[in-house]
């Protein structure tokens, strides 16, 4: 009974796929997984028709284990004899020179078009079939050739019965991901959300419970900076300026103010120094502190921001002596997520001013690793790392 459920599942998850042949542990984790449901359905069954009874439990539970433990074996053995006879790849691939620009794929075999007379022409058979011999036996076949030779190419690998694919320099430079026919008309697909419905509710409702936690536990401290602030020139507790959040959209980020009423920077093109003398001295204890920063909770509690995320820049912030998308131009891509009360970049030290270009691209590189790979467990860690650098040499 249990080996057709198991045969079944392990078909459909890909534990018998080419994805496992190459990374073996995933293929196991799949076949394990199988397993276990296939175990839990046989239990089932006999429970229903009331057969459980009949069995012996021991030596269902070390037949469960024992056949699990052979599975992990022979996996193993078998990833050994794959890479024996297949080496690095466990597919066939084959480019194909044909004029366009060099491919460098490892593993893969390469070969020139011009070198084996390969003219490709649809109107000649014996032409085709030269080309369906170079083929025969490979899996996946990439061809780097002009512009005007690719539809040609196109119609070939579609009869090659291969996994085939044409070069095409637009695809990197629009970044995309996929592509599709819709309506008669071919689809690249250059943009993705970077979580799901499901990540995304559950990192709404983190930041509700922590941010509204932290408001509650916090509060005593807010009205003391609030009542200091208000003491030290008279002037408004917060400082509210326009910042660029989720999808290039604008929002008012909230922050204690910490310089002079009016020296105060709306745009943000003048990054703050050491020596700066806008800073009172209130706002220059809770700047190097982070206090700061704390009424952003409340930013992260109507969902303008999140706890975690790349950290919301003013309009006319600086990198040297450009503004920071002229420096490099994927800083738009950082903008689809909410912004962070903290990041990546800030607990690996990227903050401060920003007066040379690298202090942006330092910082926008770990913006995006961060984007490309979210987790609720990297948020909890990176608020935990945030603790530590609070208090840092780069606050003023």
């Amino acid at each position: 009974m249990l080996f057709p459920i198991y045969l079944t599942i392990g078909l459909y998850n890909g534990a018998y796929s080419i994805a496992a042949l190459r990374r073996p542990w995933t293929g196991i984790g799949r076949a394990l997984f199988a397993m276990a449901i296939g175990l839990v359905a046989v239990i089932f069954v006999h429970f229903l028709v009331k057969a459980s009874t009949e069995f012996s439990r021991i030596g269902f539970v070390s037949g469960a284990l024992s056949a699990s433990a052979l599975a992990v074996w022979g996996r193993l053995q078998l990833r050994s004899f794959v890479s024996w006879r297949c080496g690095h790849n466990v597919i066939n691939e084959l480019v194909i020179d044909d004029g366009g620009p060099q491919v460098q794929i490892p593993g893969a075999i390469r070969v020139s078009a011009a070198a084996m007379g390969l003219r490709l022409n649809l109107d000649d058979p014996h032409m085709l079939a030269r080309v369906g011999l170079v083929l025969r036996n490979i899996d996946r076949v990439i061809v780097s050739c002009p512009p005007e030779r690719r539809a040609s190419w196109a119609v070939v690998l579609k009869g090659a019965n291969v996994d085939g694919e044409v070069l095409d320099d637009e695809v990197a430079r629009l970044g995309a991901q996929g592509a599709r026919v819709a309506g008669g008309y071919g689809l690249l697909m250059v943009s993705t959300g970077p979580l799901g419905l499901r990540d995304r509710a559950m990192k709404r409702l983190f930041d509700i419970a922590f941010s509204g936690a932290a408001i509650l536990a916090l509060s005593p401290l807010l009205l003391v900076v609030a009542a200091a602030v208000k003491l030290q020139d008279g002037g408004p507790v917060l400082f509210v300026q326009r910042r660029i959040g989720r999808g290039n959209r604008f929002f008012s980020m909230y922050k204690f103010r910490s310089m002079s009423q009016a020296l105060s920077d709306a745009d943000g093109s003048q990054s703050a120094s050491r020596t700066d003398q806008r800073i009172t001295r209130v706002g220059r204890f809770i700047r190097g502190t982070s206090i700061d920063e704390l009424p952003q909770l409340f930013n992260v509690l109507l969902g303008d921001m999140s706890l975690v995320g790349p950290r919301p820049h003013a309009m006319g912030s600086l990198a040297g002596s450009k503004l920071f998308w002229e420096v490099d131009r994927r800083y738009w891509q950082r903008h689809c997520l909410k912004p962070g009360l903290s990041g990546l970049a800030q607990v690996r030290g990227f903050r401060g001013a920003t007066d040379r270009e690298s202090d942006l691209t330092d910082r926008l590189q770990a913006d995006l690793e961060y984007l490309e790979g979210w987790t609720i467990l990297r948020d909890i860690q990176i608020l935990a790392m945030t603790l530590r650098v609070l208090v840092h040499d780069r606050a003023y």
